[in-house]
């Protein structure tokens, strides 16, 4: 007797309806992606009890004629891909042609369309045990309504894995928010138990958009935000990067899309963090809205059935545009920036010399206002000339602890009668934080801070002129690692001699590590291979080894810092200010902390009730 049997078509689709419908909110996502696949200008989304009870979804999209609605209701039925090579070159966010079908398997699936401006419209439901769909006249405008009621009515076990009616709400809305993030030419209107949540409207210059960010991610994190739009090697990375001052708790704000498309990625994720390595306090994540645009054929979106998951062809390439763009961003950023909010644009002439994810990168960048910014040549003179102990180790002109520095002067316009962005130097506050004033009203900044971050600047750039300094071990290192760990090494030889490491197969299955960077001679050395072999094997790329490089030259640079109580003179003070001005990331320290902050005259008025 047989033991394998045919799975009727129901249960065929409540096994794919698993892997598509996890909650209502997954079933918003789908229908969603229909309407705007259909052309639609126009969402509007209903829901009652969290969507458990109701979730209807109507647009103003192309609709489906009346002999395709019975087909919609099936599995593996689309209108978005009809060959193999269609498969590799999708542009649409939907094109399996297993989510109505799967949802309707789980719920009491009633969905109405018309293509027609004028015209009767027509109704599909699906009934009894094979599902089979009855098509019936029922008026509607142009465009496609679905509603979705009882979800898993006829599956208790699923039903029993939802939560409250809040929480499930708060999943939905979030997808909501995404997809308005995803395309910020349709409107979208979201309504919970007949009261108005959203109602976003269609958006068609910059300023529309950075209001619907602004509506959707918190203006907070607009006025924190910096715009990039960049271009090379035939990708364009465009939105908006909070400063690392508006890092969060949790990986709560990071919406990255991919053509369009709602995705959440280990290399794309990796390459973020790489490239706010520097200038994060630890266990803080980045706040961003991103927008990759490449070739659709270069990229793989049917990875998983939910779709959140892509796969680049040359993930190395990608990497690497990502890290750089996103980390000039955040280095070029300066006092000014953070001051007065200016928008990056960034135009790219086309790279050249790609090879294995290398590339030339050509910018105008304009991040920083016009104007001069500088005191006069005898102000400078005078600051360089004190400022210089502060490197040297030397004390400052006898105010060291507990004297009190020279006497303030009026805060002097430079030539052209502006004022620096960090302002001039006003006093000393317990030999900790420096008082200044500029325009915008009161600067404080921490001193330690702010001159470990200009140490650590310094000597990397040193470091980075100097290039990775190596040394021969006297005894070479064997290391255990895995076939493709070894074969790896023997294909890529000349990354780890970038790298500073001087790696030899001594086996199919060892390796000998015969030179390291002088710099991690007291290092683990052997776990950073591994852990560089590892990164390389995964996002195409790696860097264990200039973030252990660096660790050293941060804590170098900290205790070669100015400590707190060290009593500096007025010039001191203006010359660390005009050095924060000039060096990258100057915002935070080389653990994360900022290193300054603004109070400006309307909050200082709120403190002592004036004008109130």
């Amino acid at each position: 007797m047989s033991q394998i049997k045919l799975l009727s078509p129901r249960l065929a689709n409540q096994i794919a309806a698993g892997e598509v419908v996890e909650r209502p909110a997954s079933v918003i996502k789908e229908l969603v992606e229909n309407s705007m696949d259909a052309g639609a200008t126009r969402i509007d989304v209903d829901i009652e009890a969290g969507g458990v009870k109701l979730m209807r979804v109507r647009d103003n999209g192309g609709g489906i004629e009346q002999e395709d609605m019975p087909l919609a209701l099936s599995r593996h039925a689309t209108s978005k891909i009809i060959e193999l090579e269609d498969l590799e070159n999708v542009g649409t966010l939907g094109f399996r042609g297993e989510a109505l079908a799967s949802i309707s398997s789980v719920s009491r699936l009633t969905m109405l369309s018309n293509t027609e401006e004028k015209g009767a419209g027509w109704k599909a439901q699906s009934e009894g045990r094979d599902m089979e769909v009855e098509v019936s006249p029922a008026p509607h405008p142009k465009g496609t309504t679905v509603e979705v009621r009882d979800l898993f009515f006829n599956t208790p076990a699923r039903r029993k894995f939802l939560r409250t009616e809040k929480t499930e709400f708060g999943h939905l809305e979030e997808v909501i928010k995404r997809q308005s993030l995803s395309r910020f030419d349709v409107g979208f209107h979201l309504n919970h138990n007949g009261k108005a949540i959203h109602s976003l409207k269609p958006c068609s210059s910059q300023l529309e958009r950075e209001r619907r960010v602004a509506s959707v991610c918190g203006p907070a994190f607009m006025q924190n935000a910096l715009h990039i739009d960049t271009e090379a090697a035939g990708l364009r990375l465009w939105g908006w990067v909070a400063l690392p001052t508006f890092s969060r708790s949790q990986g709560d704000l990071q919406h990255f899309f991919v053509n369009g498309r709602v995705i959440r990625d280990k290399l794309v994720s990796h390459a973020v963090r790489q490239a706010y390595r520097d200038v994060l306090f630890h266990g803080r994540h980045p706040a961003f809205v991103l927008y990759l645009e490449l070739d659709p054929s270069i990229v793989d979106v049917n990875v998983h059935p939910t779709k959140h998951e892509v796969r680049f062809r040359d993930g190395r390439t990608v990497h690497d545009f990502l890290f750089r763009s996103l980390h000039r961003l955040l280095a070029d950023v300066r006092p000014e920036d953070q001051l007065a909010p200016t928008v990056m644009n960034t135009t790219a002439a086309p790279a050249t010399g790609i090879s294995g994810g290398e590339f030339q990168q050509q910018e105008t960048i304009a991040l920083r206002p016009a104007g001069a910014d500088r005191p006069s040549p005898q102000q400078v003179q005078e600051q360089l000339s004190s400022y210089s102990s502060l490197y040297s180790g030397g004390k400052a002109s006898g105010n060291d602890r507990g004297t009190v520095p020279s006497a303030p002067v009026p805060i002097p316009p430079d030539e052209d009668g502006e004022i620096p962005p960090l302002g001039y130097a006003l006093a000393q506050l317990k030999g900790i934080y420096i008082l200044a004033e500029n325009e915008q009203g009161l600067v404080l900044v921490d001193m330690h801070a702010a001159h470990e971050r200009i140490t650590y600047e310094r000597m990397k750039n040193s470091r980075e002129g100097e290039g990775i300094q190596t040394q021969p071990l006297l005894v070479p290192e064997s290391m255990a690692v895995s076939q493709r760990e070894a074969d790896y090494v023997d294909q890529h030889a000349e990354v780890f001699v970038t790298l500073g490491l001087g790696l030899e197969r001594a086996g199919p299955e060892t390796l000998m590590i015969r030179e390291i960077p002088i710099i991690l001679q007291s290092s683990d050395v052997e776990q950073l291979v591994r852990d560089v072999l590892s990164d390389l094997i995964e996002h195409g790329s790696s860097d264990r080894i200039q973030s252990h490089i660096n660790e050293i030259l941060s804590t170098m640079a900290c205790h070669g810092s100015i400590r707190a109580n060290r009593r500096l003179t007025i010039p001191e003070m203006n010359a660390l200010l005009r050095d924060m001005e000039e060096t990258e990331r100057s915002g935070q320290c080389n653990h994360g902390r900022p290193t300054w902050t603004q109070m400006s005259l309307d909050e200082l008025d709120k403190l002592f009730l004036r004008g109130q």
